[in-house]
C-alpha cells in the first residue's frame, strides 16, 4: 500500500514536467513544419520573388498607360495619338487614303 502512494506521488509530481515537455515539443515542431516555420521559410522565398517579378511587369504596362494618358491630356494633346485613337475606335479614315485588308 505504502508503495502504491509512492507510486501515485511520484506520478503527480512528474506530472507538470511531462506537460510542459509536451508543450515544448509541440512549440518546436510547430516552429519547424508549421506554416510560418522554418520549412515555409523557403516558399515564401519563392512567393516573393515570383511576386517581385509581376510587380516588375505590372509597373511596366502601368508607365506604359500612363504614358498613354499624358498623350491625352485635354490641355496638350498629341495629335498623332488623337488621330490613331479616332481612326481605331470610330473606324473612320481621310477620303485619299486606301485601306488594304490583312486577311
Amino acid at each position: 500500500m505504502a508503495q502504491l502512494v509512492k507510486l501515485r506521488m511520484l506520478f503527480a509530481s512528474a506530472l507538470g514536467p511531462a506537460i510542459a515537455i509536451l508543450l515544448l515539443a509541440m512549440l518546436v515542431g510547430y516552429a519547424i513544419i508549421g506554416p510560418n516555420g522554418i520549412l515555409a521559410w523557403g516558399d515564401y522565398t519563392h512567393q516573393l520573388r515570383d511576386s517581385r517579378a509581376e510587380l516588375k511587369v505590372v509597373q511596366a504596362e502601368r508607365a506604359k498607360v500612363a504614358n498613354r494618358v499624358d498623350l491625352l491630356d485635354p490641355r496638350h494633346v498629341d495629335p498623332d495619338m488623337a488621330d490613331e485613337l479616332i481612326r481605331r475606335e470610330l473606324n473612320v479614315g481621310h477620303p485619299d487614303e486606301v485601306v488594304v485588308p490583312l486577311k
